[in-house]
């Protein structure tokens, strides 16, 4: 197994992890939320589209994830104004996790977050994706606050803000 996280600098690498986007939140959201929000969150955040936007406005970097030549998973995150790295997406495939792989993912955003300066990271995680809060807490995030954020549509976010010190 050899595994590689490299920034993505092509438009067609972008559109490869959308497509991922899609087939993972179907694989690691039922159950948590509906089926209609999955796909309505695919759309406004996880699509092509929305990436596109997210890297050319809104200063964020993506990087993903093989196992051997296998795109398996991806990171989407940028810096913060103040001193916070804001990690907006971690995902990796079912059937790649166990072996160390979200390891090595958090591994790159803590060395993007201290490149760019910054001394904490904070994200999002659903408060019912046990699984996500478990492995963050094991890597040493804390729960700092919740939030729910009303996305459109009558959907809502329920999460938990976790941080990580640098």
């Amino acid at each position: 197994m050899a595994v590689t996280i490299t920034r993505v600098t092509q438009d067609g690498e972008l559109h490869e992890i959308a497509q991922l986007a899609e087939k993972i939140w179907q694989e690691c959201f039922p159950g948590i939320i509906s089926e209609e929000q999955i796909g309505y969150m695919v759309d406004k955040f996880q699509s092509y589209e929305a990436m596109r936007a997210q890297v050319d406005t809104q200063n964020y970097t993506y990087f993903a994830v093989r196992d051997d030549s296998d795109l398996c998973g991806y990171i989407g995150a940028k810096p913060e104004e103040d001193e916070r790295y804001f990690l907006s997406k971690l995902y990796l495939r079912s059937d790649k996790r166990g072996r160390g792989i979200a390891s090595q993912m958090l591994e790159t955003v803590f060395g993007e977050a201290l490149s760019n300066g910054k001394k904490r990271i904070y994200l999002t995680v659903n408060k019912h994706n046990r699984h996500a809060i478990e492995v963050y807490k094991a890597k040493g995030f804390v729960v700092a606050d919740t939030a729910v954020t009303d996305i459109g549509e009558g959907f809502v976010m329920d999460d938990f803000i976790m941080e990580y010190a640098v």
